[in-house]
């Protein structure tokens, strides 16, 4: 089913009884192409571009839980490349340029908001230090602008720009980054790669992997073996506990980041703002609610829930810069397990086990990294290479001191 504004118009006067499922809900097969085992974001995003960029479509996702009950739907929606370093601003470019055509490709509605997204600046060295990274954004033609403290306050007035201990004295914007509705990336993507002849398979844990003399021949599941000629693993936050079945353990801490969002109020946020002297981002969605995060949790966990003194911090830092945002009532929170790499920067690699490849430690960018994600993983399953902006996304890079710092921190900058 292709859908367009007249088909809304006519299942709105028929009674709306033409939709059909946006995509199946197949029996797992014997044998597959290509297993992936995720069926987030970036699993789904990976399986549609082996289809449509590749021609692969013998390919089953497998998903543990339902379509979007991951971290895909656990995030702040953001999308942006406002990044500085060689290994990832060329990365998160392709994806922002992903994005702005996603909905076209995928025939989806995914409510990509390009309001602009905002860093704030409060010293003389935060100011230089963005300076050279909107260079870098430059270069890469992600476009990036330094305002200064008029043309800051001239478009966010509400902020607290005399703040004795904070002063707001310009900002970092690229107009291009924004938000996206996340569970209609993830219902998107399943969406096209089901077009495509893509088995996706709920309510299917892999629960081993089938190795033999160093080859990945399929995966143990809760629904009978399933083999394949190769096995691409992308579980977020799960990367640890999976990998662990074959064998391996990753440089990656999983840790939970809450997000939350407050009762729908008028129009007045009018892009995305993130404080710059301290973890605190917020924008706000279409139904009028203030989206907005901080911190990880400061201890490692699987569950996706958090605790109140990140709850605390968070909202200390929206007081600092937006006083007003004390007088909205918090309406609710979720989290979502983030899998934290050691350098802050990702990976997408083929692992030491022929035929087994793996996908993670996105740390706080996995969300808006889905589309060049998907896009990477399926070029490396298909053709056996790195995809030329993703060269640097290696396991072993830490063994070969080619970390990509660019933070300068782990998963708990006062551990590492």
């Amino acid at each position: 089913m292709n859908y367009s504004g007249f088909k809304v118009f006519w299942e709105g006067i028929t009674g709306n009884k033409g939709w059909t499922p946006a995509w199946r809900d197949p029996e797992p097969k014997a044998e597959y192409d290509v297993i992936i085992v995720g069926g987030g974001g970036h699993g789904l995003a990976t399986a549609h571009y082996l289809a449509k960029v590749h021609g692969i479509t013998n390919v089953a996702v497998l998903e543990k839980g339902w379509i979007g009950g991951g971290n895909v739907g656990r995030n702040t929606t953001i999308i942006r490349s406002n990044y500085l370093l060689e290994g990832n601003q060329p990365f998160y470019e392709l994806s922002l340029k992903l994005w702005e055509g996603l909905e076209q490709d995928f025939n989806y509605n995914a409510m990509i908001s390009q309001r602009g997204i905002m860093n704030l600046i409060h010293s003389d060295a935060q100011r230089d230090a963005f300076a050279r990274r909107a260079n870098a954004m430059h270069l890469s033609g992600a476009g990036g602008e330094l305002l200064n403290r008029e043309q800051t306050r001239a478009m966010v007035p509400f902020l607290d720009f005399d703040n004795a201990r904070f002063p707001i004295q310009g900002s970092l914007i690229q107009r291009r980054g924004g938000t996206v509705r996340h569970d209609a990336v993830a219902w998107g993507y399943a969406r096209g790669a089901d077009s495509r002849g893509v088995d996706i398979i709920q309510n299917c844990e892999v629960t081993g992997f089938d190795i033999e003399n160093g080859l990945c021949r399929g995966v143990q599941t809760s629904r009978g073996a399933i083999k394949a000629k190769k096995v691409a693993v992308c579980v977020a936050g799960s990367s640890g506990r999976v990998m662990a079945k074959a064998g391996m353990r990753l440089p990656i801490e999983s840790h939970v980041l809450q997000a939350f969002v407050s009762e729908g109020l008028k129009p007045v946020i009018p892009n995305v703002i993130t404080f710059g002297a301290g973890h605190f981002y917020v924008s706000q969605s279409d139904k009028g609610g203030l989206v907005f995060g901080g911190d990880i949790d400061g201890y490692n966990s699987y569950a996706q829930r958090g605790n109140l003194p990140v709850v605390e911090d968070v909202c200390e830092g929206g007081m600092a810069i937006m006083p007003m945002i004390g007088r909205a009532r918090l309406l609710r929170m979720w989290g979502g397990i983030m899998d934290m790499s050691m350098d802050g920067s990702p990976f997408i690699d083929q692992t030491h086990v022929d035929g087994l490849y793996f996908n993670g430690g996105w740390c706080y960018g996995g969300f808006k990294a889905t589309p060049a994600s998907g896009y990477c993983y399926a070029h490396l399953l298909a053709t056996g290479r790195p995809h030329e902006v993703a060269t640097q996304f290696r396991l072993d890079r830490f063994m070969r001191g080619g970390q990509i710092d660019e933070k300068g921190q782990g998963a708990q900058p006062n551990l590492h």
